[in-house]
């Protein structure tokens, strides 16, 4: 067996009804950095960075566990984006600013991070957090 990974990047597609203000959105005030954009007669697409992916699967009683911590009650969809951020208080706010609805201020969790709950353009619901120790990762976002 290889010791290549399988899998060379996680690219999560999102399609916007408003293209222009998912971008500016998520490029312009979250800071992802654009890495190419496409345009042609058919449509516009923009690949942006957004540091190291991972995929986490949760089964439905964590899923229900996290959004308990992070919101109060069940909220999310089967699909989340989490954000790892360096000030999930000032990120919130700034998102907000630029239009994303808050569902829950930051709040620390069990596994020692500040999460935060928003609802953005796309139609995606985030999670910001900062990690507030080197306690490791508890598999949790």
């Amino acid at each position: 067996m290889s010791d290549e990974p399988a899998v060379r990047e996680l690219r999560l597609v999102v399609t916007a009804a408003d293209y222009d203000a998912a971008l500016h959105f998520y490029r312009d005030v979250l800071g992802l950095t654009e890495r190419e954009a496409f345009n042609s007669p058919d449509g516009r697409v923009t690949i942006l960075e957004a540091g190291r992916a991972t995929l986490e699967l949760a089964d439905p009683r964590q899923a229900d566990f996290i959004d308990e911590v992070e919101v109060g009650r069940r909220v999310a969809g089967h699909l989340r984006v989490a954000f790892q951020v360096d000030d999930s208080t000032a990120t919130t706010a700034r998102l907000a600013a630029a239009g994303a609805e808050v569902i829950a201020e930051p709040t620390r969790t069990p596994w020692n991070s500040l999460n935060s709950r928003l609802e953005a353009p796309g139609d995606l619901q985030l999670t910001l957090f900062t990690e507030l120790d080197d306690g490791g990762d508890t598999g949790a976002s």
